[in-house]
């Protein structure tokens, strides 16, 4: 059976309205979610508790061969609380978490949650700077760390050794039980520990500081954003419960890094909130992805738009629809592969997902349309699409000085109101928290989160991701959504990976289109068939006049693509190894760019 993509209507949106707001519990649900406040005396850790209370045998958390029922999660969290208490740890201090998916990671998460600290969440690929400039905006009290992850530690040896004496634990990892120096084990004296409830030094409030969780850091240092129990709970109501209606019949698969807000504010969130089974792996691989979801029996599973992508370019095999899958979430899925992806797995409900982990707002595909990001309440009060000048680098200003409110089927800027109900919780950084924040955007006085992307507002309250400002670029007087135009040149059947961005050209105003590309498989490439198909689907404009054909692409842990670097390098012979080429205007196909070449189109005797 081949699903038909469903587009939103007026009839099919108040249909799904109507439906959604018939089932049990739906509207006392979303009127929870809509008069929460940061002063609520509520927190994850309650869902938690509850679910071992009332069902301590059901599983909590598979991993590889291991199973955790409720009871023994929180037993573990208890005891991992109570060494950290034991060791100074208190409401509002920051431990340090530089482990990779397993059991282990959560159990110290929680345990931190269980005292209202918060667990500031490394990225376990960070090494050097990046690394070293982390572990100063968290400030930890203590340090865990994964034996995994010890050779990443190695490279801010200087830094542990003159600010973290004595702060440094390990955890084994398997097999792996070397005693590391400087460090203490920690997984042998938490098992000593009670495991009876603790109390925390401060009541627990939905405004409770949860995580500091760390943007990407593709455009330079990474920032730590500050995730409060009020964030998790909203995304496990809404996205888990609400949408994708987890209950303790579900098994929830997750192989991201859980150091990202996907797997660790609305996986493990969603699971807390529904009751449902988490199943995780270490590392995602796109082999053994299905083999996993049948190995747990998962009925669902979290995803990044790129992971789908790498699903897709597995071989097709017999048992591709042979799984409990009924239903996934995530964002970044390209409108290109959104059906291909539904009918090849045969996965009817792909609810695709909007937010950031410093945004104060999210959107969500909550009633199963097709190639849109969803729908927030509150359109026009909590969130707004305002007009957005690319070549400006600005928005648009009406001649009443404020910003100008968009209608459907146009492009603009995302912004979300801060207030009360909306907290803007921001980053550690101060002066990085106020840059994201718009003042007297429609009257005097107000105050709107900037969410730094481009969308197109849809009918009834939905919006379709266009592109983030800064990727989307200006050439020949036009706007250059790079999304749009990467989604166009993935149909090519040769090509594994597509990044499109914009380098500057000297004497020319705005940025020319740059592609960088990898190939499936090693061999010839067909440039001539790929300049043909660019230009029959893109308008000349929007057509890429430099191409780069490389190995790999460099992506951080949840497969964004670091353009920062190809943009630096942009189509200088000297700085770029791989092999390069320039599409002309006028040019009837692709030609090597050779130094001489480079030098015709700086001086402008090349038409672009």
């Amino acid at each position: 059976m081949a699903f038909k993509e469903q587009k939103i209507t007026t009839g099919k949106y108040i249909f799904r309205l109507l439906k959604f707001l018939s089932r049990k519990g739906a509207i006392a649900s979303l009127k929870t979610l809509v008069t929460s406040r940061p002063t609520d005396e509520l927190s994850m850790i309650t869902f938690l508790e509850r679910h071992a209370a009332e069902r301590p045998d059901d599983a909590a958390l598979l991993y590889e061969d291991q199973r955790f029922t409720w009871g023994e999660l929180n037993a573990k969290a208890n005891q991992a609380a109570h060494y950290f208490r034991s060791r100074g740890i208190r409401y509002g201090d920051r431990v340090a978490i530089n482990v990779e998916n397993r059991p282990e990671l959560l159990i110290s998460v929680l345990g931190c949650l269980k005292l209202g600290a918060v667990g500031g969440m490394i990225n376990t690929s960070q090494t050097h700077e990046a690394l070293a400039h982390s572990l100063r905006l968290i400030e930890p009290s203590l340090i865990v760390v994964g034996s995994e992850c010890m050779a990443n530690m190695e490279s801010v040896s200087d830094v542990l050794e003159a600010n973290y004496k004595g702060k440094l634990l390990y955890i084994a990892d398997g097999d792996n039980t070397t005693a590391h120096k400087g460090y203490e084990e920690l997984m042998a004296p938490i098992s000593a520990q009670l495991s009876d409830n603790i109390v925390p030094d401060q009541v627990l409030t939905l405004g409770t500081q949860t995580y500091y969780i760390f943007t990407s850091g593709t455009t330079g240092l990474p920032k730590a954003s500050i995730t409060t129990h009020l964030k998790v709970f909203r995304a496990g109501m809404q996205f888990g419960v609400n949408v994708m209606t987890l209950s303790p019949k579900d098994t929830y698969y997750c192989s991201l890094p859980f150091y990202h807000s996907n797997a660790l504010v609305v996986g493990l969130g969603s699971c807390l909130a529904g009751g449902a089974t988490l199943a995780m792996r270490r590392k995602f691989s796109a082999s053994n992805f299905f083999d996993d979801c049948r190995k747990f029996n998962a009925t669902a599973f979290i995803y990044i738009g790129e992971l789908l992508r790498y699903l897709l370019a597995q071989p097709e095999k017999p048992n591709d629809k042979m799984h409990n899958i009924e239903k996934i979430l995530g964002n970044g899925l390209r409108p290109d592969i959104w059906m291909e992806f539904k009918n090849r797995f045969g996965i009817a409900r792909v609810h695709e997902f909007y937010g950031a982990s410093e945004a104060n707002t999210g959107f969500v595909n909550i009633f199963n349309f097709d190639k849109t990001v969803g729908w927030s309440p509150n359109y026009g009060k909590a969130w707004e699409v305002v007009g957005y000048d690319v070549d400006a680098d600005a928005p648009t200003l009406g001649k009443d000085s404020f910003l100008q409110k968009l209608k459907p089927g146009q492009t603009g800027l995302l912004i979300m109101r801060i207030d009360e109900q909306n907290p803007f919780d921001g980053y550690t950084d101060a002066q990085a928290s106020e840059k994201k924040v718009m003042r007297d955007v429609f009257e005097k006085g107000d105050a709107w989160f900037n969410s730094g992307d481009l969308v197109v507002l849809q009918k009834h309250g939905h919006i379709q991701f266009g592109d983030r400002i800064g990727d989307t670029f200006r050439w020949q007087g036009e706007n250059v959504a790079t999304t749009e135009v990467e989604s166009v040149i993935m149909k090519w059947p040769e090509i594994e990976d597509a990044v499109v961005y914009g380098v500057s050209v000297p004497g020319r105003d705005g940025r020319c289109g740059m592609l960088y590309l990898t190939q499936k498989q090693e061999g010839k490439l067909d440039l001539d068939g790929l300049a043909k198909h660019m230009r029959q689907n893109l308008p000349a404009y929007a057509v890429p006049r430099f191409i780069r054909i490389g190995q790999k692409v460099d992506v951080t842990g949840t497969f964004k693509f670091q353009k920062s670097k190809l943009k630096n390098a942009a189509y200088s012979v000297a700085e770029v190894e791989d092999d390069l080429y320039l599409l002309g205007r006028d040019a009837q196909a692709p030609e090597v760019m050779t130094g001489d070449l480079q030098n015709q189109v700086d001086k402008g005797d090349i038409r672009l």
